[in-house]
């Protein structure tokens, strides 16, 4: 029988559950698989912006049964087909738009007409858009889009983007290089489900996490060198991780109908996504509950 293959997110849940052996314990399967670049490749666009994302990486398929991204990019990927998206758990991630100490972007009403990096179709772009809504209109927002976390952090520590979008790890990063948050951006996080995998290994997976949660919350001090595993040699030569934070929470509730319909609206109503990536699956047809 196949292994249950779970794709990590940078957060602590899936190696304390490893390491404690609540995986084992449950009776599942698994193996640990990392996220490449995908089938999907790079698209850059004329300017030099990457044009593919978190999205394009389910569009394209991912080589396991469980994976994460931003609950944007797995609602469209879900109701399009690309897998069904886990209605039971998600995540909550810390995140916020920073700049440099001596930027003289002070307030979310300063970062008018200045471009703010993030990712394509990923969480930073999502994010970044509603909470710069009460101050800037949609449209009117200046975003580039600069590659994944860790290239965002390059980029501001090397001042080659006035301000950045980050989250989690990265976030706790550019804190302790002195940066500033301009505006707080924090979201949801969901799971989603590729191929055919067994519902109740699926069950077995989630209540480990859960397990390793309390493990977390309780004494999340025992655990903060995981984050080593998905952080550059570069970064581990200069970060302390004893004071990051605990990263991702996973909320052991439902992602709602209610939550589910009006976050498809929303990407909908500002047109995120073209026609021909657009998915129209209800939430009974996308998320399994």
């Amino acid at each position: 029988m196949a292994k249950f293959r779970i794709q990590p997110h940078g957060r602590l849940q899936e190696w304390v559950a490893e390491e404690k052996g609540y995986f084992v314990d449950e009776g599942l399967d698994y193996e640990f698989v990392r996220a490449g670049e995908g089938r999907q490749g790079t698209v850059r666009s004329a300017d030099g912006q990457i044009m593919t994302g978190a999205f394009e990486s389910m569009e394209a398929g991912r080589a396991c049964e469980v994976s994460s991204a931003c609950h944007w990019a797995i609602n469209m990927a879900s109701s399009a087909e690309h897998g069904m998206m886990w209605g039971h758990a998600y995540c909550t991630t810390q995140a916020g738009i920073f700049v440099a100490p001596e930027s003289a972007i002070k307030t979310p009403d300063d970062l008018c007409n200045v471009e703010v990096g993030v990712g394509y179709h990923s969480g930073s772009l999502f994010s970044a858009l509603q909470a710069l809504q009460p101050f800037i209109e949609p449209k009117n927002a200046k975003l580039r889009f600069i590659g994944g976390p860790a290239d965002r952090v390059d980029m501001l520590i090397e001042r080659k983007i006035q301000a950045a979008n980050v989250f989690g790890t990265q976030k706790d990063i550019t804190e302790q290089q002195g940066f500033r948050k301009v505006l707080d951006t924090s979201f949801m996080i969901g799971f989603l489900l590729s191929g055919d995998p067994d519902v109740e290994d699926c069950h077995k997976y989630f209540r480990a996490l859960q397990s390793a949660q309390r493990d977390i919350d309780a004494e999340p001090e025992k655990f903060k060198h995981y984050f080593l595993k998905d952080m550059s040699e570069r970064w581990q030569k200069i970060i302390d991780v004893r004071a990051l934070s605990p990263g991702e929470r996973i909320v052991f509730e439902p992602y709602t109908r209610e939550v589910f319909e009006k976050t498809h609206r929303w990407m909908e109503d500002l047109a995120l996504f073209g026609e021909g990536q657009l998915g129209n699956g209800s939430y009974s047809e996308a998320v399994l509950v």
